[in-house]
């Protein structure tokens, strides 16, 4: 799932494209992709681009007019920048909109259809799309632990929890609890003083760090590339091969669709956290589909009796 780096690298490389040019055109491969009726997508057709931003995870473009396009990539989304005029690729093309310097392509791998598109006019509309969870990299360490610290909830799911913290998914989460060295199942109303701040300078360290690698990496082009496994990754994908701290073996929890991985040397003190005698901490912790874990329905009750270290 595109999450925080690569969405700012999405809106920083779109705003010079598009930004202060008309919406040509908007051409639905799969109607589906739409989820507002009103107002009619045929509105936005013309408008002058006016800005550009991210809500969370999703990508939004400000049309004159007070309307907004809000593009939310879900997983397997991804955008593309081609030639004016050119049509949505086969089966994963979902929408084209057309710009008078070039064509921006919307994706989905796979043969769920999660990805969407709303319209909305008006800033109240718009902020009924915003989970609410705050801006990790505008915030100061004390409103961070207060967010975090709010509910008792694994680390995993309260970094991950679009509805405490912004921008994060799966990937950076995993890459962040490692350089924080905290185990994923630590819950946040246990935390330490001194490992709250570790936390919160591996979430400002970890991401500013990624996208200062993505922007070296695509330059003036376009993010082509964007994907939850890279290879420079410490922990996120790497199930089995060595930590890059310490050369101890990378061990994962699966759950229902999501996987967290970590080390045990570096993490969890040694242990290997085994599935099966974590039922019940992720039963009542973790959400059971992407669905529910992006948009933050997941249970909100805490587990002050459950121990995640």
């Amino acid at each position: 799932m595109p999450e925080l780096p690569d969405i700012v690298l999405y809106l920083e490389s779109l705003k010079p494209r598009i930004q202060g040019g008309p919406l040509e055109s908007v051409r639905l491969a799969n109607p589906f992709l739409l989820r507002s009726v009103l107002p009619h997508i045929q509105e936005a057709e013309g408008k002058t681009v006016v800005g550009l931003r991210r809500l969370g995870k999703r990508i939004v473009i400000a049309l004159d007019g007070d309307l907004f396009l809000i593009l939310h990539l879900m997983i397997a989304g991804r955008l593309h920048w081609k030639p004016r005029g050119a049509r949505p690729p086969g089966k994963v093309g979902l929408a084209a909109f057309d710009f008078p310097t070039g064509t921006l392509i919307l994706t989905e791998a796979g043969s769920k259809r999660r990805a969407s598109l709303h319209l909305v006019r008006g800033e109240a509309a718009l902020a009924q799309h915003n989970p609410g969870g705050l801006e990790v990299l505008e915030c100061d360490d004390r409103s961070f632990l207060k967010a975090l610290q709010r509910e008792n909830h694994t680390l995993k799911r309260a970094l991950t929890d679009p509805r405490i913290l912004s921008g994060i998914g799966n990937a950076y989460s995993d890459e962040i609890l490692h350089r924080a060295r905290l185990s994923p199942l630590a819950l946040t109303q246990r935390l330490s003083d001194a490992d709250g701040a570790r936390l919160f300078h591996a979430v400002q360290d970890t991401l500013n760090d990624w996208l200062d690698r993505l922007r070296r990496d695509v330059k003036d082009g376009f993010p082509e590339r964007v994907t939850a496994f890279r290879p420079d990754m410490a922990v996120h994908g790497r199930f089995g091969q060595p930590c890059p701290m310490c050369a101890t073996a990378v061990q994962r929890i699966v759950y229902a669709d999501n996987e967290t991985n970590y080390c045990p040397r570096c993490q969890t003190g040694g242990k290997v956290l085994a599935d099966r005698s974590l039922s019940r901490l992720l039963k009542n912790d973790w959400p059971k589909s992407i669905e529910e874990w992006e948009g933050g329905h997941g249970p909100s009750h805490g587990l002050s009796q459950t121990r995640g270290d």
